[in-house]
């Protein structure tokens, strides 16, 4: 039997449209693994910014598209499975960095925070539209910075202004080029499997 022309209950976000089968536990499992991977990944993704201990990533743009993919209950559970993983060792924060002891740690935490956020938002419809997927892209990032940028002037010394300038005016285009493509992708996936609601 297709469900292909099922009709998706109100609430659903992109990963809801997957067929459920019999073992949904092992598809939220899959998909957990896969959002945690995907993050590690794009991680990797770093450009390094002068005067800032902050490289440029794709990291909170795959923890953003995540959480919105996903929903809030997996996007949260793809992102805490990262940080627990990097914490314990595993060489996949930005620039292959693991461990407690980065000045870039609190944008970690903060990219868990801004998942569960933007999925919780996904799931009233914060991803069908252009303008909704603009202001849950730039509620998403607000977040990581306002948890990110006063852990980097905790662990370095440096005063709040200094921390802004260094860990966070540098990033506003990429963020803004990050948001333009979410708003592209998300909704424009939403009509193109005539999912609207």
């Amino acid at each position: 039997m297709s469900t292909a022309a099922a009709p998706v209950r109100s609430g659903a976000v992109l990963a809801d449209l997957l067929p459920a089968a019999r073992h949904r536990y092992a598809v939220d499992a899959a998909l957990v693994l896969g959002g945690a991977a995907l993050t590690g990944i794009a991680a990797q993704i770093a450009v390094p910014v002068p005067g800032s201990p902050v490289p440029v990533t794709g990291q909170t743009f795959a923890a953003l598209l995540i959480g919105t993919a996903l929903g809030a209950r997996r996007g949260f559970l793809s992102l805490a499975l990262y940080v627990l993983v990097g914490m314990a060792g595993m060489p996949w924060f930005a620039e292959a960095e693991s461990g407690w002891s980065m000045p870039s740690l609190g944008y970690v935490f903060g990219m868990l925070l801004a998942a569960t956020v933007v999925g919780a938002l996904a799931r009233r419809g914060g991803d069908r539209s252009v303008l909704r997927t603009a202001g849950t892209m730039v509620l998403g990032s607000a977040i990581i910075y306002a948890i990110g940028v006063p852990y980097l002037a905790l662990s370095t010394g440096m005063s709040m202004s200094a921390a802004v300038a260094a860990g966070l005016t540098p990033f506003l285009i990429g963020d803004a080029l990050k948001a333009a493509l979410a708003m592209g992708v998300l909704p424009t996936t939403w009509k193109l499997l005539g999912r609207r609601g």
